[in-house]
C-alpha cells in the first residue's frame, strides 16, 4: 500500500535540501502562470474600459454623417460633402417609429475667453434632445430650450473641463463668455462624463450656424433608438427616410453614412477577446519552457540520487514507489511555482492597472486554468524522469558512485 502522505513529505524534504535550485526550477512556471493571469486581467480591464467609453456615447445611438463624393478621378471620404441639414434631423422622429430622440450637431473648435482666462475647446451646436441622446444630465443651472434654438439665442452650457479652466474660483452660471469674440451667457453646467468628453460647450444649433460657421449644413445627426435591440431597425428607417429626402435612386450610392454604436461596441468586444486570448496564448509558452526546466532538473536529480534509489529498492521499495516519489516531486515543484505565479500575476495586473488608471479585474477562470495547467505541466514533464528512476536496476544503482 502506497503511503501518499509520506511520499509528499519526502518530496518536499528533497526540494528543501536544494532551495535555490528548486526556486530556479519553478521560475519558468512562476513567470508563465503570472503572465497568463496578468494578461487576461489586463485584457479584461481594457475591454471594460473601451466598452465603458462606447457606452458613454450611447450603445443605442446612431450617428449619421454627410456622405462622400466621386467626381472624375477625384474621390473623398465620408464627410467630404455637406449633405445633411437641420430639416433632415427634424424629419426623422415623425417618420421613424424606432427612434426616440434626434439631435443635429454642428461642431468646431474655438477659443473661449472669460475675464483674464482663456481656453480652446470644442463648440457643439445642437438642441436640448442632445442630452437625451447622450444620456447626459445638467449638474447646475439648466439646458437651453427649443425656443432658444428657434430664436438663435446666445446662451451656452459648459462641460466640466471648461468650467475648471475658465471659472476656477467662481460660479459660472450667469457669466458672459466670448466664443470667437461673440458674447454668450452661461445657463448651465454638464455633469462629469469622463475623459475628453467634458471639454465641450453646447450652444443652440441655429446660433452656431449663424454666428460661428456661416453655413446651412450640419456636421452630423445623432439618433437614439428606443433600445439597443431596435437600433438596427432604427438604422434602416433612417436610411430609407434620408434616401427619399435626398432623392437617391436605388442604383445610386448614399450621400450619407450611418454608424451604429451597437455594432461598433460588439466589434470592439470581439477584437478585445481575441487579443486577450492571443496574449494569454503567448504567455503560456513560458509554461512550456518551465516544464522543460522541471524535466531537466529532475533528470539531474535522478542521476544525483541513483545510490539513494538503489538503497530504497534494496529495502523493499517497488518501482511504482520510486515512480510516485519523483512524480510527486515534479508536481509539487510545479504547483508551488503555480501558486507563486498566481500571486505574481495578481500583483503585476494590479500594478499595470494602477499605472494605466483603469481597473484590472481578476478572472477566477483564468487563475484556475493557469493553476491546473501548471499541475499538468508537472505531471507531463515529470513522468519521464520519474519513469527513468523507477526502471533503474537496484544492483547497478547501489554500485553507482
Amino acid at each position: 500500500m502506497i503511503d501518499f502522505g509520506m511520499t509528499v513529505r519526502i518530496a518536499v524534504r528533497a526540494l528543501r535540501v536544494h532551495k535555490l535550485r528548486s526556486l530556479l526550477t519553478m521560475l519558468g512556471i512562476i513567470i508563465g502562470v503570472g503572465a497568463v493571469v496578468a494578461m487576461v486581467s489586463v485584457g479584461q480591464g481594457a475591454t471594460a474600459q473601451v466598452t465603458q467609453r462606447i457606452a458613454s456615447l450611447g450603445s443605442n445611438v446612431l450617428q449619421v454623417f454627410p456622405g462622400s463624393f466621386s467626381s472624375g478621378g477625384a474621390r473623398g471620404g465620408a464627410g467630404s460633402v455637406q449633405t445633411l441639414t437641420i430639416e433632415d434631423a427634424e424629419a426623422i422622429p415623425a417618420a421613424c417609429p424606432d427612434v426616440v430622440a434626434v439631435a443635429p450637431l454642428v461642431n468646431r473648435g474655438a477659443q473661449v475667453v472669460y475675464g483674464n482666462q482663456n481656453w480652446f475647446t470644442q463648440i457643439n451646436g445642437t438642441t436640448p434632445d442632445y442630452l437625451t441622446v447622450r444620456s447626459w444630465d445638467i449638474a447646475e443651472g439648466e439646458m437651453f430650450t427649443d425656443d432658444d434654438v428657434d430664436a438663435g439665442t446666445k446662451v451656452c452650457v459648459l462641460g466640466q473641463t471648461v468650467v475648471e479652466n475658465l471659472f476656477p474660483d467662481e460660479d459660472p452660471i450667469g457669466a458672459i463668455i466670448r466664443i470667437n469674440n461673440v458674447p454668450f451667457t452661461v445657463v448651465g453646467v454638464l455633469t462629469v462624463k469622463g475623459s475628453d468628453q467634458d471639454d465641450v460647450i453646447l450652444i443652440p444649433v441655429l446660433t452656431a450656424l449663424r454666428r460661428l460657421t456661416g453655413r446651412t449644413s450640419i456636421n452630423r445627426i445623432m439618433v437614439s433608438a428606443v433600445s439597443q435591440k431596435r437600433s438596427a431597425a432604427a438604422q434602416e428607417e433612417v436610411e430609407q427616410l434620408l434616401r427619399a429626402r435626398h432623392n437617391i435612386r436605388s442604383s445610386e450610392d448614399d450621400d450619407f453614412t450611418v454608424r451604429n454604436m451597437a455594432d461598433i461596441a460588439e466589434a470592439v468586444q470581439s477584437s478585445s477577446r481575441v487579443l486577450t486570448l492571443l496574449l494569454a496564448s503567448i504567455a503560456s509558452v513560458s509554461l512550456l519552457v518551465g516544464g522543460i526546466g522541471i524535466m531537466n532538473i529532475m533528470l539531474v536529480s535522478v542521476t544525483e540520487r541513483t545510490r539513494e534509489i538503489g538503497i530504497r529498492m534494496a529495502v523493499g521499495a517497488k518501482s511504482r514507489d520510486v515512480l510516485l516519489q519523483f512524480l510527486v516531486e515534479a508536481v509539487v515543484t510545479s504547483l508551488l511555482g503555480g501558486i507563486l505565479g498566481i500571486l505574481f500575476g495578481i500583483g503585476a495586473s494590479q500594478l499595470i492597472g494602477l499605472l494605466a488608471k483603469w481597473s484590472t479585474p481578476l478572472v477566477p477562470g483564468a487563475i484556475l486554468m493557469a493553476f491546473v495547467f501548471s499541475a499538468i505541466v508537472g505531471i507531463f514533464f515529470g513522468y519521464y524522469p520519474a519513469r527513468r528512476a523507477a526502471n533503474l536496476d537496484p544492483i547497478e544503482a547501489l554500485r553507482y558512485e
